[in-house]
């Protein structure tokens, strides 16, 4: 249950117009505990969804791999995830509008 890699396009983009730092599980806005905000790793500020378009990858839309910010910056680098790729939350949200639906992303090893 890695990332995958390979070629990818953006399927969906979720959470626009939602403050920056909002929780979602199940791609719709949570509340959430300081609990949860200290131990869980959080789906965060906006979800670019990822659509696979190998072989290799194609279940990756069922897999609901994302692009997404985390509350736990400090670890990005190191695994961490059952496959998406996350990011600060302030480079999400340049990133978030910079990119369109049907946007290509390659991820390489």
């Amino acid at each position: 249950m890695k990332t995958p890699t390979g070629r990818f396009r953006i399927a969906e983009k979720i959470g626009a117009g939602m403050p920056a730092g909002t929780v979602f599980k199940g791609r719709e806005p949570v509340k959430v505990t300081k609990t949860a905000m200290r131990d869980a790793d959080l789906v965060m500020t906006r979800i670019l969804w990822l659509d696979g378009l190998d072989p290799g990858n194609a279940n990756t839309h069922e897999r609901f791999i994302y692009i997404h910010g985390t509350n736990h910056e400090e670890s990005l680098g190191q695994p961490a995830s059952h496959g998406c790729i996350r990011m600060r939350r302030a480079d999400l949200l340049e990133l978030f509008e910079l990119v369109d639906v049907d946007t290509p992303v390659a991820i390489k090893a």
